[in-house]
């Protein structure tokens, strides 16, 4: 049977410590700490031994020596049966338990007002040296990182059933929980140093939001994890202001809707489903943006996610919830009126994200592929008008200009092969994920002609350069006015030709978009 005859305990969560230490005293397990556990122990009223009576070193350096002593390793690392005669000789006690949480240096960083020197010296040393130590020898250790399992490693000890298993889920714990310390370190320091790039070593931690009901399908198991500094008008950072709990694929769709409706200045509404809008406007207010959007494809739009960029009032609510069934609402802010309204709706699930900052952070994109996780920069990529080409003839209208800036801003958040109709801010048809280009386009006119929008004088935008003339006769088939695409194609010459036939204008951005 595991047996515990001295803890040592340094903690800066000291969160529920006081009962679960006063349950190992009253077990007759002798008790180390440091510093300020002490002091807090001490004056619970505990009997604590200084873990500099036990070195006969004193802590040093403003507290950065304290536990960095072979009395101390010695004593989390020795080997029960084979390291005895060692540790006896040096008059090295066994530590049969550890209880530490680090310096709090994902906190410090957090704050607005902290600096590089306030961060180093939040960077515990001694903290993930002893939790590596007692973790490595958890055959003989049991280590506690976390607050929430005092309780049950108390029972356990009384009803003396600490098994290996559950030693070895703490170090397991343990070990990621040192593992995403270093990787928090090493990311801040390599920002504040300006460089945060993709390099031989690809570091990534998040902790777990929650288990999720299941991934895309039931019979797959899923998880959120959360990034380490998740921005303010994030999904992560979102608050849920009620519904059911949010499914693997709410998140995905949410996130899409989310970060499409920041790209926009004016009041605007994207409305998601299956990972791609389905209809995005702007207005001069969001109850007329969400009118428009709704207008692209009412088919598609049932059972979507809808987002806004600016506060969620109670009329546009009343319309939506008069109009059509849907599974999420996300604004920066819900107005109180608006919120009683949707209670009623106890399924609806309602996001508050907060306001986003308007310099977007670069960050990284993942895609897991086998044996293998590809990682690549966040598509930031935008234009102004002053970045567009005019490549035909005719050259755009000013108000095409605006719609074709509108439709680019859109276009890379729909699945490639992308295409995009839109006249007045507003998406008229929306063909996605095709294999072929010209099919997009056909799929986005069928949605327009469904829906009884007039395609005629709509600019169309392409995620990607027209390998062949074909796909400019099409959209001028249609009554496609302009176009703006990437160019870059081995037969631009011959498209361009095809667009001054047609009488189109046309516009190369010299950038991709593709999102498979």
């Amino acid at each position: 049977m595991f047996n515990v005859r001295r803890a040592l305990i340094s903690v800066s969560d000291k969160s529920k410590l006081i009962p679960f230490v006063r349950g190992l005293t009253e077990l007759g397990i002798e008790i180390l700490s440091t510093g300020g556990t002490c002091k807090a122990l001490r004056d619970a009223g505990l009997d604590v031994v200084e873990v500099s009576e036990k070195t006969g070193f004193p802590a040093i350096m403003d507290g950065r020596v304290k536990t960095l002593h072979p009395v101390i390793h010695g004593g989390l690392l020795g080997r029960r049966g084979i390291d005895d005669s060692t540790m006896e000789e040096h008059n090295i006690e066994p530590i049969d338990m550890l209880v530490v949480n680090l310096y709090p240096f994902e906190k410090t960083i957090a704050l607005e007002n902290t600096n590089i020197k306030d961060a180093i010296e939040n960077i515990d040393i001694g903290g993930p040296a002893m939790i590596r130590a007692a973790s490595k020898n958890h055959n003989d250790v049991v280590v506690i990182i976390e607050p929430d399992d005092y309780d049950a490693v108390l029972k356990d000890i009384q009803k003396n059933k600490l098994t290996l298993e559950r030693r070895r889920k703490l170090a397991t714990k343990a070990f990621a929980h040192t593992a995403s310390y270093d990787i928090a370190i090493a990311k801040y320091l390599s920002t504040a140093s300006g460089n945060e790039t993709l390099g031989q070593k690809f570091l990534y931690s998040g902790s777990s939001s929650k288990k999720l009901r299941y991934g895309e399908n039931p019979h797959q198991s899923a998880v959120f994890y959360i990034d380490q500094q998740s921005s303010i008008g994030s999904l992560a950072a979102a608050k849920q202001l009620q519904g059911k709990a949010l499914s693997y694929n709410n998140i995905a769709d949410s996130d899409a809707a989310l970060e499409c409706v920041k790209q926009f200045e004016k009041p605007a509404c994207v409305i998601v489903k299956h990972a791609n809008p389905c209809g995005v406007a702007v207005a001069d207010n969001i109850q007329n943006a969400y009118d428009k959007a709704f207008k692209t494809d009412p088919t598609s739009a049932f059972g979507g996610i809808i987002a806004f960029n600016r506060p969620l009032d109670i009329k546009t609510v009343e319309i939506i919830l008069k109009r059509q069934f849907v599974e999420v609402i996300i604004a920066p802010k819900i107005n109180e009126s608006a919120a009683r309204i949707m209670s009623e709706k106890k399924n609806l699930r309602v996001l508050e994200t907060g306001n986003w900052p308007k310099v977007v952070k670069p960050g990284f994109d993942f895609k897991k592929v086998s044996g293998g996780l590809l990682v690549q920069d966040v598509d930031l990529g935008s234009i102004r008008a002053d970045n567009l080409k005019v490549v035909t003839d005719l050259s755009p209208s000013p108000e095409q200009i605006q719609d074709m800036l509108f439709a680019w801003s859109i276009v890379k958040y729909v699945k490639s092969n992308a295409i995009i109709f839109c006249k007045e801010e507003m998406t008229i048809g929306i063909g996605a994920g095709q294999m072929s280009r010209v099919y997009s386009t056909k799929i986005a006119a069928i949605k327009a002609a469904d829906e009884g929008l007039e395609i005629k004088g709509s600019v169309m935008a392409s995620d990607a350069f027209f390998p062949f003339r074909d796909g400019i006769d099409a959209a001028a088939e249609i009554g496609i006015s302009a176009i703006i695409q990437p160019g870059g194609s081995v037969r631009d010459n011959e498209v361009i030709q095809a667009a001054n036939e047609q009488g189109l204008a046309m516009v190369f951005t010299n950038m991709r978009h593709f999102r498979h």
